[in-house]
């Protein structure tokens, strides 16, 4: 009981991980005692997720606490002032204080060396919250490394819509803080998204619960499904290929390399939205709608079309916060060119200081502006019999630019970028492909599942989770628990945390 109770950084807090699901049941148990009184039924939830996040991220559930604070102070604050300027310096102490808080924990390094780099001096970035920590309570906590605070980017985008929303008279503010807390905090969504807007989320909060037998069969299945991608594909073609061959391009063949860079995007895809299902199926059950996040991206037919179907919450919110407020489309091509680039370069940079993460937003950058002027100076003018071939031939396009730009994200460096590339150009076909396919035959396997799944028709998608819905509880109860003992047989020795955790 006190190591269920104690935060350990060597077993956090997953989905994937056995101890999350007794803290579910035991939230559910308690929740259905409660669910029908509103005001404690947010206070429990809140606690629930204070405590989901100090198991998942320890100390910095103190971050937690300050933004939630912080933001809900500077809500109430924007609310009360009618003059403009008054409600302009709260908005801009509020964007000063988050960013400030976001920055130091993912770009202190960065600024430390660029600023060291000019100047000549040899300043030291220092983790001051674990210094705080030490201070007070005796710890002993590494002060000279700073670690990125779990979900701290999600969280900070989702308090700052909040504020500005409020700002804009979007919504109004909230008035309790616990329920405020429980927006912020609330733990299925909380720790890589969807980023939830108080608009959506806040009405909610005062609702009677209400599941259908329906939607409690939709939430069980997404939960299922987002651990069969995450533990069953992602997982697996993680550990056992695309790994390997990112950590060292030149000892595997182009072939190899390019079917890693094939399996990273379907092992993000799957890691991702299997994170997305569970944390929509857990909230869903709990009685809460968050938003759809992703809507088989793969199956884009450009570029413009990818970023409507990608990390939903993500693209609405740089198009609403960022992009619109640079300028948009209603200045003029150029403005909106300059607003798509500075828009995705900062998209990039939030995923890390790194020059990796630059790229892959310029090159999103770059595309998007490409497909304005192709859709401004090229009309489509091809006859409808055509159609259908053109649809193919811009999914096939644009998949490879996605899966090109994956190259960048992933890769631990730029040399290693590079040397993906350069195998792939001049040693496509070193080894037999067959045996290639042969020895990973697995691997192949399921990334080859993961794309089939991906790319089946929505109605036929539709019609599989109907099937779901309609077979008796019993035999649900039994397909259930026979995948999930399946999913931890299969599963590697160690957990693998979901890869935006890092971000």
């Amino acid at each position: 009981m006190n190591e269920f109770l104690t935060y350990l950084s060597s077993d956090p807090f997953l989905f994937t991980n056995i101890k999350f699901w007794v803290f579910f049941v035991f939230v559910l148990g308690i929740y259905a005692i409660i669910f029908r009184k509103k005001k404690l039924r947010n206070a429990f939830l809140f606690a629930a997720s204070l405590f989901f996040y100090y198991k998942s991220a320890g100390y910095f559930f103190v971050l937690l606490l300050f933004s939630t604070v912080t933001d809900y102070s500077f809500g109430i604050a924007i609310n009360h002032f009618q003059k403009k300027w008054k409600r302009k310096f709260f908005l801009i102490a509020s964007l000063a204080v988050n960013l400030l808080v976001l920055s130091y924990f993912k770009y202190a390094y960065y600024f430390t060396d660029i600023f060291n780099q000019i100047f000549g001096t040899d300043f030291v970035a220092i983790d001051y919250l674990a210094l705080w920590t030490n201070q007070l309570t005796g710890s002993d906590l590494d002060i000279w490394t700073i670690i990125l605070p779990v979900g701290v980017s999600f969280y900070t985008f989702q308090t700052m819509s909040y504020v500005i929303d409020v700002y804009r008279k979007k919504v109004k503010p909230i008035r309790s803080i616990i329920d405020f807390g429980f927006y912020v905090t609330f733990f299925p969504p909380l720790v890589a998204g969807p980023i939830v807007r108080a608009a959506e989320f806040v009405p909610q909060l005062y609702r009677n619960y209400q599941v259908s037998s329906r939607e409690f069969s939709f939430a069980v299945f997404l939960i299922v499904s987002g651990l069969i991608k995450k533990m069953l594909i992602a997982d697996y073609i993680s550990i056992n290929f695309v790994d390997r061959v990112f950590e060292n391009p030149m000892l595997y063949t182009g072939f190899e390399n390019l079917m890693a860079a094939y399996g990273y995007a379907i092992q993000i895809y799957c890691d991702f939205s299997g994170y997305t299902d569970i944390a929509i199926g857990t909230a869903l059950i709990l009685g809460f709608q968050l938003p759809i996040n992703f809507r088989s991206p793969y199956k884009a037919k450009n570029i413009s079309d990818f970023w409507r179907r990608w990390h939903i919450s993500l693209s609405t919110w740089l198009r609403d916060y960022l992009y619109i407020p640079l300028g948009g489309s209603r200045n003029g091509k150029i403005v909106m060119f300059l607003a798509l680039m500075l828009t995705m370069l900062l998209g990039g940079l939030w995923h890390g200081a790194a020059t990796k993460f630059v790229i892959w937003g310029g090159l999103h950058g770059l595309a998007l502006v490409a497909h304005k002027i192709w859709v401004a100076y090229l009309p489509n003018k091809n006859p409808r019999k055509k159609q259908r071939f053109k649809t193919i031939v811009s999914i096939f396009i644009t998949f490879n630019f996605v899966c090109f730009a994956w190259l960048f994200f992933r890769a631990d460096s730029m040399q290693t970028a590079e040397q993906m590339l350069l195998q792939m150009t001049y040693r496509m076909f070193d080894v037999n492909i067959l045996t290639i396919i042969s020895n990973y035959a697995a691997v192949f396997s399921l990334i080859l599942l993961g794309f089939v799944m991906h790319w089946l028709p929505e109605n036929i998608k539709e019609n599989y989770r109907s099937a779901f819905h309609k077979i008796p509880i019993v035999l649900k109860v039994i397909l259930v628990l026979c995948v999930i003992l399946f999913l931890y047989q299969i599963k590697s020795a160690d957990l693998q945390p979901f890869i935006y955790f890092q971000f």
